[in-house]
């Protein structure tokens, strides 16, 4: 229970609806308790003694007691919602705000479907926690107490009898619950990895249709739903078998009751209505502990979904800023990496020795095979990823002794697979600069060459683009990609083969836009297309992590190395 506690601990900025809300419960619960009161005076005074005065109270009090009962349930029911809602609302704020801070290599590793699901379904279920169960919980558990209570004062004898198969029930509840949150920990991952799936094959759906595989996904997905049946079905064994097993010993408790309380009414050490009231509170007593342990399977339940959000929270954010770490001020965009080294999985070097300079306005490229470490030194700059050794400095600062917000704000970064925002093309470029006016959103896109096409669309600015804008073809997404990173205003700019997915129409437009962009500034282009990069300062040849060759178009060429090797494959290609 120390993660349930944890939680707990979020209803703390709620401590006065809580207070008012247990108040509520209490007396909501305390008015069923008067009824088996009313019971033993109508068979002891009303029947047994003819008192028509105390019929008349037991009749007034029916009514009072029923309209407090419907008073106090109301405050219980809205305070518990809103103290429970208010706590979900602001765990999954934790849970966002987590997730934004996590490191790239984190996202590297899970689905998206995954990571979504930790935000959806398992803070759905803390929501089931808290708001229903709670409810219940301290419902039952004040009638079950005042139950108690009042049986202990009726007969102390009897109510010690009944109280011979608590150990018992208790004893049930702890065996099925370590049971039910173990199945359910399997239901959260099952829900996870439908969730995963859906995410998957529903943004996939074109490559799906295009080789005819609706039936294989369907099948994919009923297999996935089969899994999950499964363990629900498991769930609902292990709840289906606590509940008979805690009513069977509630079962004997009251033959224990009727029995010996019998025995006493027929020996006059107690009342006809004292008998019947006390088994009237024994009821009361069975049918919470019943509640009890069926709330028990489903908390269980809740429970392995507080674990995996708490698993989540507890997570170590591996890039982070030092606590001494200070802003970078404005830079004039000179940047160095000196023997960086780095791995993305321990043991398998993706970099190794990397040792180039870059100065102010310079254009340096990186070309090199497929997975050779050109988008790894790309991602390695806005610090990404945290090298294993080495250090990389911008105008002499060590990356990681400056802020990461300040480090980010002054790099732009126009990547291969442009992903927009499902909102206004307006809002799209403006998250280059929240506090842009409309008038410079509107010169970004005529710098990046994408006025013309925008201002056709059929709201122009304000047209709404859909989900990763698929509305828009690539060449036009590129744009827009290019005119968000001019309106950031970057001193350093990273190109990762941003025209390469592009047709030959679209590449030249988007090359000009790219060739406004990187005036001025110190920009990284990964190139694709040896033709882009023929004009750049230099150019770093990368193979194995390892920095083969470097110098200008001309040099390399006659150095005659991989350089000229690649470029000789492209345009033979190109002149065939």
């Amino acid at each position: 229970m120390k993660n349930y506690g944890r939680l707990l601990l979020h209803i703390r900025p709620y401590l006065k609806q809580l207070v008012l809300a247990i108040i509520c419960t209490i007396i909501a619960a305390g008015a069923n308790l008067y009824l088996p009161w009313i019971i033993k005076d109508m068979i002891d005074k009303v029947l047994a003694q003819g008192d028509m005065a105390m019929l008349n109270v037991i009749c007034v009090g029916v009514v009072v007691v029923f309209i407090i009962r419907g008073i106090f349930y109301y405050g219980q029911s809205y305070l518990v919602s809103f103290i429970g809602q208010k706590v979900v609302i602001d765990v999954r704020e934790l849970m966002f705000r987590k997730f934004q801070r996590m490191p790239m290599a984190y996202f590297d590793k899970h689905q998206t479907g995954e990571t979504m699901s930790f935000i959806t379904n398992d803070v759905a279920a803390i929501q089931t926690a808290l708001v229903d169960k709670l409810i219940e919980i301290v419902t039952e558990s004040s009638i079950l107490i005042g139950s108690i209570v009042f049986m202990f004062y009726l007969d102390w004898k009897l109510t010690l009898l009944t109280m011979v198969v608590v150990p018992l029930v208790g004893q049930a509840m702890k065996i099925f619950g370590r049971k039910l949150k173990r199945n359910g920990t399997v239901i959260q991952e099952r829900m996870a990895d439908i969730t995963s799936f859906l995410q998957e094959s529903i943004s996939s759906i074109r490559v799906v249709k295009s080789f005819a595989r609706e039936d294989y996904e369907i099948g994919r997905f009923q297999n996935e739903n089969l899994l999950n049946f499964q363990a629900a079905m498991k769930n609902v064994q292990l709840t289906s078998l606590l509940t008979p097993t805690v009513e069977f010993l509630a079962a004997v408790s009251v033959t224990l009751i009727i029995w010996f309380g019998g025995y006493e009414v027929i020996s006059g050490v107690m009342t006809a209505g004292s008998l019947v009231a006390f088994l009237t509170y024994a009821v009361n007593l069975a049918n919470p502990v019943k509640r009890l342990s069926r709330l028990y399977g489903s908390l269980q339940k809740a429970m392995a979904a507080i674990d995996r959000v708490f698993m989540v929270l507890d997570l170590p954010e591996a890039i982070q800023d030092k606590p001494e770490a200070e802003d970078l001020p404005p830079i004039e965009g000179h940047v160095s990496l000196e023997q960086v080294n780095f791995e993305y999985k321990e043991g398998v070097p993706a970099l190794s020795d990397v040792t180039l300079e870059a100065q102010p306005g310079q254009m340096i490229a990186f070309v090199g095979p497929s997975g050779a470490g050109k988008s790894t030194i790309a991602n390695l700059i806005p610090r990404f990823y945290e090298i294993n050794s080495g250090v990389i400095r911008i105008d002499g600062h060590d990356i990681r002794d400056v802020t990461l917000h300040s480090l980010r704000e002054q790099i732009g970064i126009v990547p291969q697979e442009t992903m927009l925002f499902s909102t206004t093309v307006r809002e799209n470029i403006r998250y280059g600069r929240l506090d842009a006016t409309d008038e410079e959103v509107e010169a970004a896109a005529r710098a990046a060459n994408a006025d013309g096409f925008i201002r056709e669309l059929p709201e122009g600015y304000d047209t709404r683009i859909g989900e990763r804008g698929l509305s828009l073809s690539g060449g036009q997404r590129q744009r827009m990609s290019i005119a968000r990173a001019i309106l950031k205003n970057p001193r350093i700019l990273i190109l990762d083969e941003a025209t390469s997915a592009l047709d030959t129409e679209s590449e030249k437009i988007v090359q000009a836009a790219l060739d406004k962009l990187m005036v001025g500034r110190t920009s990284f282009v990964i190139a694709h297309r040896l033709s882009t990069i023929f004009n750049a300062d230099q150019i770093y040849v990368i193979e194995g992590g390892r920095i083969k060759e470097h110098g200008t178009h001309e040099d390399l060429l006659a150095a005659g190395g991989l350089y000229s090797h690649l470029y000789n494959i492209q345009f033979k290609k190109s002149a065939v």
